[in-house]
């Protein structure tokens, strides 16, 4: 769940290549539902392009021409995924910082314990 004042990396770029950032509490919106969709087709055709790199090679009969295009489709659907990961480990819940009463739950040692 995404915090309401945190804003969540879109899984596309503006025209200038920067990154494109919602602000939104409803994590059902258009947009929202909208960049969803957009990670799954992303993540789904890097993974295809896997599969096809691999049958690629182990035909051993590419030429370079079809190699260079295929590292270009990698290299971009790489960069997509990394945008999907790094969206998506913003968006985990941050864990709970521990208070003192969860500190001195366990054994307490007196301050001369350690030196």
């Amino acid at each position: 769940m995404t915090p309401h004042n945190e804003l969540r990396l879109l899984p596309w770029t503006g025209p200038d290549g920067k990154p494109c950032y919602l602000s939104t509490d409803d994590e059902g919106s258009h947009l929202s539902r909208l960049a969803d969709s957009t990670e799954v087709l992303q993540l789904g055709l890097a993974a295809a392009l896997l599969d096809y790199m691999a049958d690629v090679l182990g035909s051993g009969e590419a030429d370079p021409q079809e190699l260079r295009a295929l590292a270009a489709d990698l290299t971009e659907a790489l960069r997509d995924t990394l945008r999907v990961a790094e969206s998506r480990g913003h968006r985990l819940l941050a864990p709970v910082p521990a208070t003192r009463a969860d500190v001195t739950k366990g054994p307490v040692l007196p301050a001369a314990a350690f030196g």
